[in-house]
This record gives structure tokens, C-alpha cells and sequence, in this order.
């Protein structure tokens, strides 16, 4: 008499956990879909930052999340870059110039790392210029590395056309998301200051 009863109680009480889980996660969801909607790349944005539906609690998170992503493509293509087998001096040159640039994209991703980790020590507004003067400079230098493949024939050039323009991509989607911390920072502190 007791095992049937017992087994009723454990699928009802699995079935509240899973609900619950279920709930507490779709606030996060929403936050990635909401926005990601009005990204530079929407489908791309809400691809590569759904993984991160469960840890991130605010558009803060999620910026640090997207310039995970973008650090994580750029180390990808530094490692595709890195391991190419140039033809022409031409080819080489490219290859060489754009090793650089990601080079230097990886290291201003991760400086914008750490500096995210400092938006709420105080001074929010220098703290987030230099994250957009870096994550811009990031961009930038990736389509500097495909301009440097204009005048690249071959597999070669729409390899790493293919490879960089994803990057250059999730670092837009990155730039987005950091806006996006901007904007709702102001925000913020017109409403705590009674300002519309």
C-alpha cells in the first residue's frame, strides 16, 4: 500500500523541482533573448550566449559573457592563423599582419575582462570608457586583418574571411552588450536621482 503512495510522492515532488528549475532559469533566458534581439548579429548573439543563460543574473554578466565568447573565437583564429601554409609573399605578409592584429585584439579583450570586474568598484564612467575604447580598438583591428586579405587569391582569403568575420561578429555583438551596461547604468542613476 505504501510504495505505490510513496512512488506518487517522489514523481509529484521531481515534478515541483524540475518546475521550479525551470523558473528560476527563465528570468535568465529572458535577460539573453531580450538582449540579444537588438544586437548587430541577433541570431549569432543568441547562439553563442544561451550556454550562459544559467549563470548570468545581468546585463553586466552577459556583457562579460559576450567578450568571453569573442576572446575565445580570437584565440581560435589566432591558433587557424598561426597554423596556415602561405603560398606567396603576399599571402605570407597578410597572414603575418593579421597574427598581429588578432594578437592585439586578445589582449585588449582581456584587458575588458578584468576592467568589467571593476565597474562596480567606483568611477563607473572611466572604467567603461576604456572598455569601449578596447573593445572597439578589437574590432577594428579585425577588419584591418581583412582588409589585408584584399588583395589575397584563393582558399586562403576566404578562409580567414571566414574565420575573422565570425570574430569581428561576436566582438560587435561584445560592443553591443557593453553599450547596453552603459545606457542602463545612466539609467539608473536618473531614477535614484529623481532625474527623467
Amino acid at each position: 500500500m505504501r510504495t505505490p503512495f510513496f512512488l506518487s510522492f517522489l514523481i509529484l515532488l521531481l515534478g515541483l523541482i524540475s518546475t521550479h528549475a525551470k523558473n528560476h532559469n527563465a528570468p535568465r533566458k529572458e535577460l539573453v533573448r531580450t538582449s540579444c534581439a537588438h544586437a548587430s548579429y541577433p541570431a549569432i548573439c543568441l547562439r553563442t550566449l544561451s550556454s550562459y543563460s544559467g549563470v548570468v543574473t545581468n546585463l553586466s554578466d552577459l556583457a562579460k559573457a559576450g567578450v568571453k565568447v569573442s576572446l575565445s573565437r580570437s584565440k581560435a583564429a589566432s591558433n587557424f592563423l598561426a597554423q596556415l601554409k602561405s603560398q606567396s609573399k603576399k599571402e605570407q605578409g597578410a597572414v603575418r599582419d593579421c597574427l598581429e592584429l588578432i594578437g592585439n585584439s586578445m589582449d585588449e579583450l582581456s584587458q575588458t575582462l578584468s576592467e568589467l570586474q571593476k565597474l562596480q568598484s567606483g568611477d563607473f564612467r572611466w572604467h567603461m570608457s576604456n572598455v569601449e575604447t578596447w573593445v572597439s580598438a578589437a574590432l577594428s583591428n579585425d577588419n584591418t586583418c581583412l582588409d589585408g586579405f584584399k588583395e589575397v587569391e584563393g582558399y586562403i582569403r576566404s578562409d580567414v574571411k571566414r574565420k575573422i568575420t565570425n570574430v569581428a561578429r561576436v566582438t560587435s555583438n561584445a560592443l553591443y552588450l557593453i553599450d547596453l551596461v552603459d545606457h542602463s547604468h545612466g539609467k539608473t542613476a536618473d531614477i535614484s536621482t529623481g532625474h527623467n
